[in-house]
Formats: C-alpha cells, sequence, structure tokens
C-alpha cells in the first residue's frame, strides 16, 4: 500500500504545527522520520493516525484521497500505530489485549472466541518472528516482548503501513536488533514502516529512505547512502552540531556520594533495590546502564530524599540525610528527576516560578513571608540568558516550551549554585540533538568544577559518552563497573539482559549475536 502525505498544514493559536508538508511512503519501505523537538512530527502521524484534521492538504492511499474522522477509521483503511507508551492492559494476557476492540465471536450467544484469536496471534508471529506466547500475562512480559505485543496487535488488524514510535527507546542493543529483524520481516511481506527515532546511527541502518522535519516543514529527504549522521543533525536543528562529547579525562577526588547495602521497596511493596552499594567521586561522572524498570527509578528518588529506605545507608560527604529533600539539597545536591514534567516542573507556573521551586523560602526570593518580585524577575531573566532558554516570556507557562527548553529550565534551576553532587536521571529522554549537545556540555562542565555526578540512563550512547566509570544495573543490583576502555555497546547490552560479567567476555561480547536473554 502507497501512502501519501500531500501540503499537509496545521495550525494551532499562535503556531503553524506544520506547513505545506509532503511525504510519501512506497510499498514494502521503512521511512525514517526524524526532527527535533517541536518539528511538527507528532502533529504530522496524529492526523495520519486520525486523531487531528489537516486545515490545508490530502491523504492519499494508493493515489486515492482519504479522510479519517477518528483512530477507527485510520485502522480500517490499514494503518497502525506502535506508541513510544505501550497501550497494553497488565492484568491481561496477550490474547486479551490483541482482541481487545476487535472482539471474534461465537455461538448463539456471543461468547467471545478466544481460541480463533490465540490461532491467529500465533500464525501471525511465527509468521513474522515475534516469538510470543499468547496465554501469558503482558505484566509478567519484558519490554522487548511488551513491543511485540503491540506489532502484533496492528497486524490483527490487518494493518499495512505501521507506525513506529520511538521503537528502540527502552531495548537493550540485542533487542533493538531483533526489533530491526522483525521490521525487516515485515517490509519483506509488504509492510510500509514509518519509523520515529532521534537516535541517528539507527536510522540510518534501518531505514530506506529518510525524511527532516525542521519548524514544521520538510527540511529534506534523503537516503543512508547520501547522508551522514553529521549532515542528519544539521538538518534538525538548522546548524551544525557536536555530536561528540568533548571532555578531558576525570580527576577525581574524595567520595562525595557513598551508598551502602541499599534496600528499598517500591509502590507496590516489591524490593526493587537489593542490597546495592556505590560510590560517587568529586569530579567524576559515574553513569549507570541499566533497561529502564530495573530499580534505577527508585535508587533515584531514595537518594534525593524522596522515598523510604528499608535497609542500609545513603551518605553525601558522610552525612545521613535521610526522607529530607529540602536538607539535601542544602547539603549542595542537585536533582533533573526523569518525568521532567510530572516531577521537576510545574506546568501552570511560569518560567520564573519553576525557577524558584527549590529556593523560594530564603533570600533574596523571600523577605519574611514575602516572595521579592523584583529579585525573582532578575534571576529569572539572568538564567534564562545564561541557559539559553527560549521561551517568548519568563511569564510563559512552562508548559508551553519544548522539552529541550523545559530541560534546560531544570538545568538552569539546578545547576546554577554551588554544588557538591548532582543526581540526573534520564538527563536527554525525549531531547533532540541540539538540546542534547546543550546538556551533555552543562553536565561536564559541572564535573570540570570538582562536582561529583550520578547519570542513570537507558541510552547507552549517552552512558558511554558521559561517563568516566559506568555501572550496570539489573534487577536491582550493580552486576557489573567497567572503565569506559572495556565497554562497548554489545558488552554493556549483555549485561543489561541479565548476563553474568564472568560470562560476557570483551572479544565475544564485541561479536555477540543479536538476541536477547530476557525471553525465558
Amino acid at each position: 500500500m502507497k501512502l501519501e502525505l500531500r501540503g499537509i498544514t496545521k495550525r494551532f493559536p499562535g503556531v503553524v504545527a506544520n506547513r505545506d508538508v509532503d511525504l510519501v511512503v512506497q510499498p514494502g519501505e521503512i521511512h525514517g522520520l526524524l526532527g527535533e523537538n517541536g518539528a511538527g512530527k507528532t502533529t504530522l502521524m496524529n492526523i495520519l493516525y486520525g486523531l487531528y484534521q489537516p486545515d490545508e492538504g490530502e491523504i492519499l492511499i494508493d493515489d486515492a484521497p482519504v479522510s479519517f474522522d477518528g483512530p477507527g477509521d485510520a485502522i480500517d483503511a490499514g494503518i497502525g500505530m506502535v506508541h513510544q507508551h505501550f497501550m497494553l492492559v497488565p492484568v491481561f494476557t496477550v490474547t486479551e489485549n490483541v482482541m481487545l476492540g476487535v472482539e471474534e465471536t461465537s455461538g448463539p450467544l456471543g461468547a467471545l472466541d478466544r481460541d480463533a484469536a490465540r490461532r491467529r496471534i500465533v500464525e501471525i508471529s511465527e509468521r513474522h518472528g515475534l516469538r510470543i506466547d499468547p496465554d501469558a500475562v503482558v505484566e509478567d512480559l519484558p519490554v522487548g516482548v511488551r513491543q511485540r505485543v503491540e506489532i502484533v496487535k496492528t497486524l490483527y488488524r490487518q494493518s499495512n503501513v505501521l507506525v513506529l514510535d520511538e521503537p528502540s527507546a527502552v531495548l537493550t542493543p540485542q533487542e533493538t536488533e531483533e526489533l530491526f529483524g522483525i521490521m525487516r520481516s515485515l517490509v519483506e511481506g509488504g509492510t510500509s514502516i514509518v519509523f520515529i527515532t532521534h537516535k541517528l546511527n539507527e536510522v540510518l541502518e534501518i531505514a530506506d529512505r529518510i525524511t527532516v522535519l525542521h519548524h514544521g516543514q520538510v527540511a529534506g529527504t534523503t537516503t543512508p547512502d547520501a547522508t551522514t549522521r553529521e549532515d542528519l543533525a544539521a538538518m534538525m536543528v538548522g546548524r551544525q552540531v557536536d555530536l561528540v562529547v568533548d571532555k578531558d579525562p576525570a580527576t577525581p577526588g574524595d567520595p562525595v556520594l557513598e551508598v551502602r547495602d541499599l534496600v528499598v521497596r517500591d509502590e507496590r511493596g516489591h524490593t526493587s533495590v537489593n542490597g546495592l552499594s556505590l560510590t560517587v567521586r568529586a569530579g567524576e561522572i559515574l553513569a549507570i546502564a541499566g533497561v529502564q524498570g530495573n530499580g534505577q527509578s527508585e535508587l533515584v528518588e531514595a537518594i534525593a530524599g524522596l522515598r523510604d529506605i528499608e535497609r542500609g545507608e545513603i551518605l553525601i560527604d558522610g552525612h545521613a540525610y535521610g526522607t529530607d529533600p529540602r536538607a539535601i539539597y542544602a547539603a549542595g545536591v542537585a536533582h533533573v528527576p526523569e518525568d521532567r514534567m510530572e516531577e521537576g516542573l510545574v506546568g501552570d507556573f511560569t518560567v520564573a516560578d519553576n525557577l524558584i521551586l527549590t529556593s523560594y523560602w530564603h533570600p533574596p526570593y523571600s523577605k519574611g513571608m514575602q516572595l521579592d518580585g523584583d529579585a525573582i524577575v532578575a534571576s529569572a531573566n539572568d538564567l534564562v540568558e545564561q541557559f539559553d532558554v527560549r521561551t517568548p516570556s519568563i511569564f510563559n507557562p512552562v508548559s508551553n516550551l519544548s522539552g529541550g527548553n523545559q530541560q534546560k529550565v531544570i538545568a538552569a534551576r539546578e545547576f546554577s549554585r554551588p554544588l557538591r553532587l548532582i543526581i540526573a536521571a534520564q538527563p536527554t529522554r525525549g531531547l533532540d540533538v541540539g538540546s542534547i549537545e546543550y546538556i551533555h556540555g552543562r553536565i561536564v562542565e559541572k564535573r570540570d568544577e570538582g562536582t561529583a555526578v550520578l547519570i542513570v540512563a537507558t541510552e547507552i550512547e549517552e552512558v558511554l559518552a558521559l561517563g568516566d566509570r559506568i555501572a550496570v544495573m539489573f534487577q536491582g543490583r550493580i552486576v557489573d563497573t567497567l572503565d569506559p576502555s572495556e565497554a562497548t555497546s554489545e558488552r554493556l547490552g549483555l549485561l543489561m539482559g541479565g548476563a553474568h560479567p564472568e560470562d560476557v567476555d570483551v572479544e565475544e561480547a564485541e561479536l555477540a549475536p543479536a538476541r536477547t536473554v530476557t525471553d525465558g
């Protein structure tokens, strides 16, 4: 099936999200879609999926114009979408999730025909090498298998065009290679794929053609053979971007953060951090790699004083602060949370107000019980300029900013004071290459000033680029700590997937076949 978006324009109050966008996806093609935050990728896909109506332009399928009043129309036309955040019911089985909304019935009473659905799921998964158990409960499956369930859902609905939104965001390198194998199998069967990603290496590896959006317009369409990572980055951002983190070797000092035999439970009472120990010294970056859901979030929250500790201790410059975030802040600890809008910012507050969330109670921002508006405005204007926060006004709600600028607001608030320790969880999640370059530069700058830095990331490239030492976390434990010279993406990926360090030889890891050790 040939898909064409022709002259698509979409306006919102005060902004043109898409302007005269043309996109053609040929049958059996993997078409990469790149663009920085706010470039219009999501709006364009929401139009394709029937969630928005274009103000101008049209959608054509096999050269015939079509219109979608909602996702149901798009699905009926053969368009499926796998969202970055999986749309699965955790307590349902694979079969129940796949047939949800398109239930097959049998018998005079219209009973659900799970057996028929199960047979179709087995047939689809075997045909494309998806390897899923139709009777497994989704909450028991690793993330890589859950993604396969999402793909089976779209194929079950007979999708001819599949939109994958950041599909490798939570996968190990081995799981990503398996995903690419599945994608190649799909296109060999005639399925077309729109592959949305910010990972330049991946789009160059898997795409047949690549379209780049910049400020809502098509900056160019090219092929992997005719372009480079640097060219794509420049098209995305509109300028040349340094894709390599420029940093000198670390000169570590005394220990700043010491975590000893830490045990922490999650909201359901399960042990998420299980006897973990680590040390971060002044003037070094310790980067923790791991597939999300292995206790990283709970570890960061415990260090920041936001989660109770069941056992063990956390020392900052030799002192234990427990669950007292304000005292931890006063001890010179900066916290960049993994979810900037849920945990780092108040969306309805202005940029200026968000810049004082962690310091409004003391001078110069307050005098007794009163906030000092002039001091707040002066400081906000200064920080917005220092940290290159692009906003029409410091009185603009922070929710109106792009993801990259929201992250810069957090960096400005957290980094603009004397620091002993930075805890940064997923510091560049969802950011474009320009914003990633900026945030990485600020982190390295603080390290060079003598600050201890703990980075938690799922992106192996980020871990390899930033870490002076690299620790791998699996099932609540540090399973290995490596010097960057010993670390490869393949070796880290195997450790992240649960391989024992003694079983991961450096040479073997570099030659390891694409596989996952989380399928059971």
